[in-house]
Parts: C-alpha cells; sequence; structure tokens
C-alpha cells in the first residue's frame, strides 16, 4: 500500500491561512490533493491538521482528514518529519502494510502528477531509502557575496573569484515538494539529506518557496506565464 500525508498546520503568521488562500482560482492545497488524485498512486490521501477549516476544504478536494492532528505536534518547532511519522503510524495501525510514503507539502502549486510517478520509480530504480525533489541554485554559490560590518562587501569563498563558472560544482537546494520514502526510512528515522535519497531535479521555473508576501506574488505571475505557456502550447498543436 501507498500513502500520501499533506501536512497542513492552520497557524501560519507571515502568510494567515496561508494553506488555504485561494491560489488562481483554487485554494491552495487544492492543488496538492489533485497532483495526488491525478497521479492514481496512493490508497489513501491524507491531510495532517490540527484546523476545522482546513479540514473541511481537504474533504470537499477529495483528501481524507481521519484524525485532527495533536496540539504537541502543532507549533512552529515541530517538523515535517515529526508529523509525517505519526500519520504514518496512524495508518498502520487502521490501514495495515504500508510500503511507501510520501510527504507532500500543501504550498506547491507547482507539483505535478508526473513528477510524483517519476518520484517514486527513481527511489524504485535507485534503491535508495528515500527521494525528494530539488533545484538547482541560479548561480554559483561559490561566488556568494556578504555584507560586512562596515557595510562592505566580501566574497564567502574568495579563493574562486576567477574560477570560471564551468569549472565550479553545480549545488542544489530541497524544492519543497515531496518526499517519498520507504516506510522503514520514517520508522527508523533515516535522514533525508543523506546518501539513503536519490535526487529527483527540477527546473528553476517549477520551484518557488512559498514563505512571505513577496513570495505569493512571485509564485502566482509564475503560474499564470506556466498556464500561458502551456495554453500557446496546446493551440499551436
Amino acid at each position: 500500500m501507498k500513502i500520501a500525508v499533506i501536512p497542513a498546520r492552520g497557524g501560519s503568521k507571515r502568510i494567515p491561512r496561508k494553506n488555504i488562500k485561494d491560489f488562481c482560482g483554487k485554494p491552495m492545497i487544492a492543488w496538492s490533493i489533485d497532483a495526488a488524485r491525478a497521479c492514481g498512486l496512493f490508497e489513501h490521501i491524507i491531510v495532517s491538521t490540527d484546523d476545522a477549516e482546513i479540514a473541511e476544504v481537504a474533504k470537499t478536494w477529495g483528501a481524507e482528514v481521519p484524525f485532527m492532528r495533536p496540539v504537541a505536534l502543532s507549533n512552529d518547532y515541530v517538523g515535517t518529519r515529526a508529523v509525517t511519522k505519526h500519520a504514518l503510524e496512524w495508518a498502520m495501525a487502521e490501514y495495515g502494510d504500508i510500503a511507501f510514503i510520501c510527504t507532500i507539502y500543501a504550498t506547491a502549486p507547482f507539483i505535478k502528477a508526473t513528477d510524483l510517478s517519476n518520484g517514486l520509480a527513481l527511489l524504485n530504480e535507485t534503491q535508495k531509502a528515500l527521494a525528494f525533489t530539488v533545484t538547482g541554485f541560479p548561480y554559483p554559490i561559490q561566488r556568494a557575496l556578504r555584507i560586512t560590518e562596515t557595510n562592505g562587501v566580501a566574497m564567502f569563498q574568495p579563493e574562486h573569484l576567477m574560477t570560471r563558472s564551468q569549472d565550479l560544482l553545480p549545488a542544489y537546494h530541497d524544492a519543497g515538494q515531496f518526499y517519498w520514502a520507504k516506510t522503514s526510512a520514517i520508522i527508523n528515522g533515516i535522514p533525508t539529506f543523506s546518501e539513503h535519497a536519490a535526487p529527483l531535479v527540477l527546473p528553476h521555473f517549477q520551484v518557488q518557496d512559498i514563505d512571505t508576501e513577496d513570495d505569493w506574488l512571485r509564485a502566482e505571475l509564475m503560474f499564470r506565464a506556466w498556464g500561458d505557456l502551456a495554453l500557446a502550447q496546446e493551440l499551436s498543436r
């Protein structure tokens, strides 16, 4: 059995009610639910929330909310892994054997059903314990700058001042969309950022972290541009 877990806490502060705020015509969480349903991989799509309104929205869009998240797992300091483990243990007790679990962020409107399928395929092909989405930094991190105490500028790694870009190692960051894992990886606490995980690389235009109002605006602009491009491609056929 394969299940999806979508963590969606109700206490977002920087963007109030972020998980159910309208994003390009749907509640934000609906994009994640729709992708999970469209890929056809999951016997259960569970939203883990402490918020009654989020629960109702999630159910309206086709997810299950079979429990309300405990208060101890609903504060600002609880990580996604703890929430995922709680949901997995609940599901194993209720549904029986679960081979794979996919944690999907509630604020990932660029998520695609095909990428969810590709993530599971990657996990199986590589025989890793986990697989998750990453994307490359658009500029070499070896040439990153910092502002000094005297309001000047200095390189973090000045030894790379004259190194050609093509000679620098590419760097990647977590794309914040989804994390596939074997059940044992969650139960045994195997770290995501390790040799036990396989990276599914996404293009830059399909990734946007959404933590601030500026992030939200940028994501909407990117999403609309993405939709306009898809429409143009469809009309040109």
